[in-house]
């Protein structure tokens, strides 16, 4: 909180991630001059779905808004702004094509996943995401048994989890089906590697 009472600019992601919708207030309070950018304007938000950044076309309507917030708070260096938008641009641009090529030949393309942060990324690439988690709540017996039959069905071998969340019932579903889980990490540093181990991960376990 220090750091933002001095801050000039603040960079919300917008779509309604469980910690802007309980701090922005607060946020707000100890710096009323701050500018609030809102990243994720321009974009759709699905059923209240926050992880609007998991595509990598929405990511660059999210570079953009950056871009366009810092250059009119400081003209001076516009410039320097807009080479290294450009330049992230067509990083993003060559990420798509090449999402796009390792799941060209993907045949089944549903996957189970603990938590669903991935409804963005599926939809941009004709995927579909299985929650095993539904807002916010853990399945039953019987919802799990239920998925369970549902990965037998689609002949699974992998259940995705994200780090942030517990696997246990990730666990079960691997071990019914005698698969194994996969980590995907909707927060990891580095977006664009992430993206694409992201994609590799699925065409492995969907081809």
């Amino acid at each position: 909180m220090i750091e933002v009472s001095k801050a000039d600019i603040y960079f919300q992601v917008g779509s309604g991630v469980d910690f802007e919708l309980s701090f922005m207030d607060k946020i707000i309070e100890v710096n009323r001059k701050m500018r609030v950018v809102n990243c994720s304007e321009g974009i759709k938000i699905v059923d209240r779905d926050p992880h609007v950044w998991l595509s990598p076309k929405n990511a660059e309507i999210m570079v953009k808004n950056i871009y366009n917030a810092l250059a009119q708070i400081d003209p001076e260096n516009e410039g320097y702004y807009r080479k290294n938008m450009e330049s992230y641009l067509k990083e993003l641009n060559n990420l798509d094509e090449e999402i796009r090529e390792i799941l060209r030949n993907v045949t089944n393309r549903r996957f189970m996943i603990y938590h669903p942060a991935w409804r963005y990324f599926a939809r941009e690439y004709n995927l579909t995401q299985i929650p095993v988690e539904k807002e916010g709540k853990e399945p039953t017996a019987r919802g799990l048994m239920a998925l369970i039959d549902q990965a037998r069905r689609l002949k699974m071998k992998v259940v995705f989890v994200s780090p942030q969340f517990d696997q246990k019932k990730a666990e079960i579903i691997a071990e019914s089906i005698h698969g194994r889980i996969v980590f995907l990490d909707p927060l990891a540093k580095d977006y664009v590697r992430n993206l694409k181990r992201v994609a590799l991960e699925l065409a492995r376990s969907l081809s």
